[in-house]
């Protein structure tokens, strides 16, 4: 059993990000930690397995995992790997290790687990080192590893980042079979509506001065609906609580007042005196009761991020943004697909999708020198890798100061949950969050008449998205993204095409998805 007492974790800077913590993990437990972009999610993921993975933090507690066997899939996988093949991959426990060959007996079944992801055979038959994989095809590679392993417990941090909606599904598949207890963090929805059974949701109040937990045992979507019906429901009842006593106060106050301009007029009557006197303390005591009476606490959370769309944003029903055709798509010498062809008129939300590899990153690059030569389009372009679109030598502050002048740099990163000292923080020091959500809010606020995104959603929380979505929603220009969030899918694009060798096709592929999963 995996058990944790009393953790603490607070930054050397003075910011405690998790206080007083316990919990155990059992068999069968799948537990989802969730909560906004720079709360310390990875921190307390690392801490758990060990804390020396946090050397900017001070650890106290006990977590009992001495005898845990314990299977991680970071959020990013670490560079040293970068020169070695993947097979080394799996015979090491670190890069740094000499090779296990008795692990090699084994090898079979990591290779099977690589096959069923789709991963491209040749990478390990040519020796592919790590360093020349995709992102999605690192996050492959560890999946395969651990499920390939006899873990005790297994801990994942962002494992959906990067993954086709192939691979989702059977992570999904992989963490509902196994019985080993497991702990993850994930930004997708419907993963954590389709897998989780116990919630840890970590939270910063009071501008980030004060942490707060609340751990169940109940699914995601039981969770997020309780949490607000509870929250709904105190509000009401602590806000009525404090107008009743406003109206009892204010009633209260009236007589005091009366009773007060009396005992000024007996002055010359001690007798009807000592009898207002006696109002008066009555009065008092009152007073004293309604100071120390008990109300229904405001539900002290941590408020949702706010965006805002401009509402002014529009591109005509009928204006051509774009109609392209591409005999090839290629990056560098590989030719990933031909006769890619597409068409988009108006104000339309289209989704590209494919399999990892398939080059759905390369079209969007391609397209968007494309779209900035139409005339009447202002595009703005949404990177994967965030440090395409963001200046990471500047600081928060200065980079939502240079998308517009017509904003209070300092009133947006607010709304976006960032504390004062985040905004001052180097855009390279953030999390990955908030780099995202300081490049989509960037987006927002240049009122551009066309985003281009690619994987908009990848490293924001659970919490954040539906806020992503509602804004995009309600914007009336045109999108155009790529992206393996499924609930972002359906909720915001009008259409979904499909990228493979063959080219770009219309495709109702989200909707046979949502059918399959159904069926099961």
């Amino acid at each position: 059993m995996f058990t944790v007492e009393n953790l603490t974790i607070e930054t050397r800077k003075g910011r405690k990000l998790i206080e007083n913590l316990s919990f155990a993990l059992n068999d069968g437990d799948k537990m989802a930690i969730i909560g906004e972009e720079g709360n310390g999610k990875s921190t307390l993921l690392k801490a758990l397995i060990n804390p020396k993975l946090v050397p900017y933090c001070v650890v106290s507690g006990k977590i009992n995992n001495q005898n845990c066997k314990i299977g991680y899939l970071e959020q990013k996988l670490s560079s040293k790997w970068d020169n070695q093949t993947i097979v080394d991959y799996y015979l090491k426990d670190e890069p740094d290790d000499e090779c296990d060959y008795d692990k090699y007996n084994d090898i079979f079944k990591f290779e099977k687990e690589l096959k069923n992801m789709g991963f491209e055979f040749s990478h390990i038959s040519e020796n592919t080192l790590i360093k020349y994989l995709s992102g999605g095809e690192k996050v492959k590679l560890q999946l395969a590893k651990i499920s390939s392993n006899n873990y005790d417990v297994i801990f994942l941090d962002e494992p959906t980042n990067d993954l086709d909606i192939d691979t989702l599904e059977r992570l999904e598949d992989f963490i509902l079979s196994t019985k080993k207890p497991i702990i993850y963090i994930s930004h997708d929805e419907t993963l954590l509506e389709n897998t989780a059974n116990r919630i840890l949701h970590i939270e910063q109040l009071i501008k980030k001065t004060k942490p707060k937990f609340t751990l169940q045992k109940c699914t995601y979507s039981e969770y997020v609906d309780a949490r607000n019906r509870q929250i709904t429901h105190q509000t009401q009842i602590a806000y009525s609580e404090r107008r009743e006593r406003d109206k009892k106060e204010e009633i209260l106050r009236q007589i005091k007042q009366k009773v007060e301009n009396a005992l000024v007029a007996a002055k010359k009557d001690p007798s009807s005196g000592r009898i207002i006197a006696k109002k008066m303390a009555n009065v008092k005591a009152q007073e004293r009761r309604m100071e120390n009476e008990e109300l229904t606490e405001i539900p002290d959370v941590e408020e949702a991020i706010k965006m805002i769309v401009d509402p002014t944003i529009t591109l005509p029903s009928q204006k051509i943004i774009l109609d392209v055709k591409i005999p090839k798509l290629v990056a560098g010498d590989k030719e990933l697909a031909e006769n890619v062809e597409l068409f988009i008129r108006g104000p339309q939300k289209i989704a590209i999708v494919g399999k990892n590899g398939c080059g759905k990153t390369t079209l969007i690059k391609k397209l968007v020198p494309i779209l900035r030569k139409t005339s009447g389009l202002k595009v703005g372009y949404f990177s994967q890798n965030y440090g395409e679109v963001l200046d990471y030598n500047k600081t928060a502050l200065d980079e939502m100061q240079l998308s517009s002048k017509d904003f209070n740099a300092g009133t947006v990163l607010g709304s976006l949950k960032f504390s004062r000292e985040e905004m001052l923080h180097k855009v390279k020091d953030l999390s990955e969050g908030q780099k995202a959500k300081l490049a989509l809010m960037k987006l927002i606020i240049e009122k551009n008449n066309v985003l281009v995104l690619d994987e908009p959603t990848r490293n924001l929380s659970p919490l954040s998205n539906p806020v992503i979505r509602g804004v995009l929603k309600k914007y009336n220009g045109a999108i155009i993204t790529a992206s393996h969030d499924r609930k972002f899918i359906k909720e915001i694009c009008d259409e979904t095409y499909v990228l493979n060798e063959k080219g770009l096709k219309k495709s109702n592929f989200l909707e046979n998805t949502n059918e399959d999963n159904e069926k099961k």
